[in-house]
C-alpha cells in the first residue's frame, strides 16, 4: 500500500457501501471519511479540504443533487456520482449539479479505483500540486489569462476559482483558438467518454456556467462564443 496526502469523503446512508469504498481507497493509501448523508457531509466539507468526493444520489433529507449544489458552493473538489438510477437524464442532472463523473451501481472495483485515481491526481495537477509539474506556455484570450503551469486562470488580474472540468473545457478551447467544437467532440475530449443522448444538455450547462465566471457579460459573450448549430470556440 502506498501512502499519500489525499482524502476522500464517501457520502452514502448505506453501511455496507461506505465500508466497501473505505476498504477498496484505504487499501490504495488514500485517507477515506464517510458520511451518512447530505448535511453530515456538508459539516464535514466545511471543516477541511477532500481531494475527491463519492455521493450517492439516493439518500434521505438532502439527496445527491442538492448535496452536490450546497457543495460546489465551498469547493471544487471533483464529484463522482455513485448511483443505480442510470438513466441519461440522470447522469445529465448530475452534472448539471456541478458532478464531474458518474459511476453506475453496481460498480466494479477496478473501476472505481481507477476514476478516483483520475479525478484526484486531474485535481491535484489544476490545484498545482502536482510533483513534476510541467512548463507550458500562457494562453490569453480579451481579459483572460490561463497559466497551464500553475493551472491558474485570471480576469483582469483577479484569480478564478473553475472546477476542473470547467478549467479542462477553457484550457482546450484556447489552445484551439477559432477552432469550432461540436458538443460531441468536446464532450469526448474533456469527459473521455463516448458522446451519449443528453451530453449535449450536460456541455451546454458547463459552457454556462463557465461563462458566469470568466465573462465580463455572460449574456453577450466575448471569449467562450457559439457557432449555431455547430457548436463552441474561443475567437
Amino acid at each position: 500500500m502506498e501512502e499519500n496526502n489525499s482524502s476522500i469523503l464517501v457520502v452514502d446512508d448505506n453501511p455496507e457501501i461506505q465500508e466497501i469504498i473505505q476498504v477498496l481507497l484505504g487499501g490504495e493509501g488514500y485517507l477515506v471519511e464517510t458520511a451518512g448523508n447530505g448535511v453530515k457531509a456538508l459539516e464535514m466539507l466545511s471543516q477541511r479540504e477532500y481531494d475527491l468526493i463519492i455521493l450517492d444520489i439516493m439518500m434521505p433529507g438532502l439527496d445527491g443533487y442538492q448535496t452536490c449544489r450546497k457543495m460546489r458552493e465551498e469547493s471544487n473538489a471533483p464529484i463522482l456520482f455513485l448511483s443505480a438510477r442510470t438513466k441519461d437524464s440522470d447522469k445529465t442532472l448530475g452534472f448539471s449539479s456541478g458532478g464531474d463523473d458518474y459511476l453506475a451501481k453496481p460498480f466494479s472495483y477496478n473501476e472505481l479505483i481507477s476514476r478516483a485515481k483520475a479525478l484526484i491526481r486531474r485535481y491535484q495537477v489544476y490545484r498545482g500540486k502536482a510533483e513534476q509539474p510541467v512548463k507550458l506556455n500562457r494562453f490569453s484570450c480579451r481579459n483572460l489569462i490561463v497559466d497551464e503551469e500553475t493551472k491558474n486562470v485570471y480576469s483582469d488580474g483577479e484569480l478564478l476559482e473553475l472546477t476542473d472540468t470547467e478549467y479542462a473545457i477553457l484550457l482546450l478551447l484556447l489552445k484551439n483558438r477559432h477552432q469550432v467544437f461540436s458538443a460531441e467532440r468536446l464532450y469526448e475530449a474533456v469527459w473521455k467518454e463516448s458522446f451519449y443522448y443528453g451530453a449535449e444538455n450536460t456541455v451546454m450547462v458547463h459552457i454556462r456556467n463557465l461563462r458566469r465566471k470568466v465573462e465580463r457579460d455572460s449574456k453577450n459573450p466575448s471569449i467562450i462564443k457559439t457557432s449555431w448549430g455547430k457548436g463552441y470556440y474561443c475567437d
